[in-house]
């Protein structure tokens, strides 16, 4: 999900798919310690859609439009 697309979410959409994001990294790591993913670079893009999700939620209202 690109961050243009984050921006026009309703606040509600952006929290929720924050809150699943960052359980589905939660599980990500825990797999990886305990065995080696598959494709370790999901956990970077995970990390990475969380960052731009909570920068999204905390910019001000006229940026976001």
């Amino acid at each position: 999900m690109k961050y243009r697309e984050i921006k026009f979410l309703s606040p509600e959409e952006r929290r929720s798919k924050l809150v699943i994001e960052e359980g589905n990294l939660r599980k990500l790591r825990f797999a990886h310690a305990i065995s080696p993913i598959e494709n370790p670079m999901r956990i970077k893009y995970s990390r990475r859609l969380i960052a731009q999700l909570k920068t999204a939620e905390n910019a001000p209202q006229e940026i976001r439009k």
